[in-house]
C-alpha cells in the first residue's frame, strides 16, 4: 500500500458492498417490486413525487462512476503501472458508455428522483472506492499484465461488455419511440435466458475483479451478482405472467441452469 492509500474506508465500504447485496438478495428474492416495468397502475397526472425523464435520470446517476475515477486520476497526477492504467480504463470505459451512449439512448417513462438520487451516492462511493484503491492502494509489477488472471480476467470483461450491449440493443430495438409496452425478447442470449444484459454485466464484473485481483473488485462483482441476479429473477416471472407463449426453455440468468 501507499502512503496515500486509505486502507480501512478501502476496506469498510468494500464489506458495505458485500452486505448490500446479500441485502439486497433476501430483501428482493420473493418481494414485489413497485417500479418500472412492476407499478401496479400507470402513474397519474396528480402524483406529487418528482419525476425525471429517463434520459436525464440515467446520465444524472451513471456519471459518478466516471466522473470520480477520472478526477483521482486527474489529482494523483499518473498511474505507477501498466496494469494500473488498462484496468481503470476498463472500468471508466465501461461507464462512459452507460453514462453517454446508453444513457443517449435509453427509453422509458419517468424515474422518481429518490431513485435517481440513491443511485448517484451508490456510484459516488462505488466509484471512489474502484479508483483509489487501483490508484492508491494496488501496486502491480510489470510481469501482471501477462500473468493469466490478469489476461483471463480481461477476456471476460471484454466478452461480457459484449454481451451486455448487443443485449441492450436488441431490447431498444423492441420499441419504436414513445412506446412503453413490453414484448418478448428475441435473438441473442435471450433465445436462453430472460435477463441477457444483466448476465454480460455480471460477467463484466467478475472479469474485472479477477484482473485487478483485489477485495473491493469483487466484493462489486458480488455486489452486481446479487443485485441483477435478483431482478433477473423478477423480469423471468414477469415475462412468464404477462405471455403465454413465453419460452418455458428459458432460464432467469444462467443459460441451461438458471
Amino acid at each position: 500500500m501507499g502512503p496515500h492509500c486509505n486502507g480501512n474506508t478501502v476496506l469498510f465500504l468494500s464489506s458495505i458492498l458485500v452486505l448490500m447485496g446479500l441485502s439486497v438478495w433476501l430483501r428482493q428474492r420473493k418481494q414485489v417490486l413497485f417500479y418500472g416495468r412492476y407499478r401496479l397502475e400507470p402513474e397519474s397526472s396528480s402524483d406529487t413525487r418528482v419525476q425525471i425523464p429517463a434520459k436525464v435520470a440515467w446520465i444524472i446517476q451513471e456519471l459518478p462512476s466516471f466522473v470520480v475515477p477520472a478526477l483521482l486520476i486527474y489529482q494523483s497526477g499518473s498511474l505507477d503501472t501498466l496494469g494500473s492504467k488498462l484496468l481503470l480504463f476498463l472500468f471508466c470505459g465501461h461507464y462512459f458508455h452507460r453514462t453517454w451512449i446508453y444513457g443517449y439512448f435509453t427509453r422509458g417513462g419517468s424515474v422518481q428522483i429518490s431513485f435517481v438520487l440513491r443511485s448517484f451516492l451508490f456510484c459516488t462511493c462505488n466509484g471512489y472506492l474502484q479508483g483509489h484503491n487501483l490508484i492508491y492502494c494496488t501496486k502491480y509489477d510489470d510481469s501482471w499484465t501477462t500473468d493469466f488472471r490478469f489476461l483471463f480476467g480481461i477476456l471476460l470483461f471484454l466478452v461480457g461488455m459484449a454481451f451486455n450491449i448487443h443485449s441492450d440493443h436488441l431490447l431498444r430495438k423492441l420499441r419504436e419511440p414513445g412506446d412503453l409496452s413490453y414484448k418478448i425478447p428475441r435473438g441473442g442470449l435471450f433465445e436462453y435466458i430472460s435477463a441477457a444484459n444483466y448476465f454480460g454485466e455480471i460477467v463484466e464484473w467478475f472479469g474485472y475483479s479477477l484482473a485487478t485481483w483485489t477485495y473491493p473488485a469483487f466484493a462489486f462483482a458480488l455486489f452486481s451478482a446479487l443485485h441483477l441476479g435478483s431482478r433477473a429473477m423478477h423480469h423471468h416471472r414477469f415475462y412468464q405472467q404477462k405471455f403465454q407463449d413465453y419460452p418455458k426453455s428459458r432460464k432467469a440468468l444462467i443459460p441451461l441452469l438458471f
